[in-house]
């Protein structure tokens, strides 16, 4: 297998005690297969459209959960507010997207797909559908399963790992940064909703 052979191509270096094996760390590995999966690295995404990669995860947030919130799409992506809330008004800008007429019964402004933004939704999100069956080929409907399990359970242990890491440092007298404060959020709303 290609990956193995990756593997193998690379000597651990003498040069620190106890060289940490890149290669068999988890977390390591879904960063570098994240690092590959970027949206604006996929060429054919270049053609669809010039949105940024956080542009198109909140776009296709708010195409399939809309109306939402700023709040809920930084939740679900796991996006900084602050990216987000950019994002939606750079989204806003371009008219992909409108304020929902249901705001009015929310603290934060709702938003949702507009009649512009569903043609570029449903490209990238069709793509998104053919990218997917790209990445999982030749890998079984029960690995795709048990990948999905263990995707979810890796990300709910990232969640409490980061969120006790922030929790820590203020609890030591430091001050978490904006990210680390959601990071607890977060974990808190995890926590919630598993009740």
């Amino acid at each position: 297998m290609t990956t193995n052979k990756r593997q193998t191509s690379f000597s651990l270096s003498s040069k620190t005690n106890d060289a940490l094996d890149l290669y068999q760390q988890v977390p390591y590995r879904i960063a570098t297969a994240s690092n590959l999966l970027v949206l604006d690295r996929d060429a054919y995404v270049k053609q669809i459209t010039d949105l940024d990669t956080r542009a198109i995860r909140v776009l296709l947030n708010v195409g399939s959960y809309g109306p939402i919130n700023a709040a809920d799409i930084a939740y679900q992506t796991r996006l900084d507010p602050y990216s987000v809330t950019r994002a939606i008004n750079g989204l806003l800008k371009k008219g992909l997207i409108l304020a929902s007429n249901d705001h009015q019964k929310s603290r934060s402004k709702l938003v949702e797909i507009s009649d512009n933004g569903k043609p570029i939704y449903q490209k990238i999100s069709d793509y998104m559908a053919k990218r997917c069956d790209a990445v999982l080929a030749g890998i079984s409907e029960t690995e795709q399963a048990t990948l999905m399990m263990l995707l979810e359970k890796i990300e709910l242990n990232t969640e409490k790992m980061l969120a006790g890491n922030a929790d820590t440092v203020a609890k030591q007298g430091g001050t978490p940064t904006r990210d680390q404060s959601e990071q607890i959020r977060w974990f808190k709303r995890t926590q919630k909703q598993s009740q």
